[in-house]
């Protein structure tokens, strides 16, 4: 099974609940090429065999998503210590299959009142991971359509939702510091690879920065501003990193520091 044919197979599993989640990381970046608006780049998607999706843990969620997914041919992975246990939901074998996860935001403390770590729950029938600045993925998320003629083996064309692609840059910046040196340097690669995809929108994304995603950051606002400048005001380690990864295209640090540096400099101004 390919990773669209096993993607596929996911987008059916919670098709109940497409209104409320969000395809994000890895593949939401890959569906962003669907969207009519996105400049077709000429090289391939990074292959990636997780899916995470996220939830509004406050808003209600019917049914049982944990047995739509048994029933599609998942198996749910438990580990760790925590109430509930981590869960990964995997089709094909463990090493080399394609797996689902959840995630929904982290407020507060990271601690409840027990002193346990706050880091799962429950909801739906699967576990959920809680991951801290999640919520500014929840903004405004964007439609794409697929189906067939895209590639994506469904019975018929499908919407799923997907981060609006501002929110998904600037969430870059806010889990930069939890981020190890590799994953920081994938990142950066993410942000360009999307303004790449929509250099055309600059100024719709700094009209929606003002309107939707500053005030929802609040003083985070500032701070995002404060690390897109001192990512990409030169040429650093995390930038030359960055251009390393790619295979069949090349990249400069500069292309990526210049690009990157222009279009911040639009959408937050």
């Amino acid at each position: 099974m390919n990773d669209l044919e096993a993607f596929a197979r996911l987008v059916q599993a919670v098709a109940a609940w497409r209104q409320q989640l969000i395809f994000i990381g890895g593949w939401g970046h890959r569906l962003y090429r669907l969207d009519p608006r996105a400049n077709r780049p000429d090289y391939p998607p990074v292959f990636t065999r997780d899916t995470d999706l996220a939830f509004a843990n406050k808003e209600p969620i019917e049914g049982d998503i944990k047995q739509s997914l048994m029933q599609h041919g998942f198996r749910e992975e438990l580990s760790g210590d925590h109430r509930p246990p981590a869960a990964h939901y995997t089709l094909g074998d463990e090493a080399g299959g394609f797996y689902a996860e959840f995630l929904t935001p982290l407020a507060g403390s990271g601690r409840k009142r027990s002193g346990e770590a706050d880091a799962t729950m429950a909801k739906a029938g699967i576990s959920a991971q809680k991951i801290r600045h999640l919520d500014v993925l929840l903004v405004d998320p964007w439609v794409i359509s697929m189906g067939p003629q895209e590639g994506v083996p469904l019975p018929a064309r499908m919407d799923v939702l997907v981060p609006n692609p501002l929110c998904f840059m600037v969430q870059k910046f806010l889990i930069q510091q939890d981020r190890p040196a590799n994953k920081r340097a994938q990142d950066v690669l993410y942000i360009y690879d999307t303004i790449e995809l929509f250099g055309a929108l600059l100024d719709d994304f700094n009209a929606h920065w003002h309107a939707r995603v500053a005030p929802a950051l609040g003083h985070l606002a500032d701070e995002v501003r404060k690390l897109c400048t001192q990512t990409f005001t030169d040429v650093n380690d995390m930038v030359r990193d960055a251009a390393r990864i790619p295979a069949g295209r090349s990249l400069s640090p500069e292309q990526i520091q210049a690009t990157c540096r222009y279009a911040f400099e639009h959408m937050l101004r």
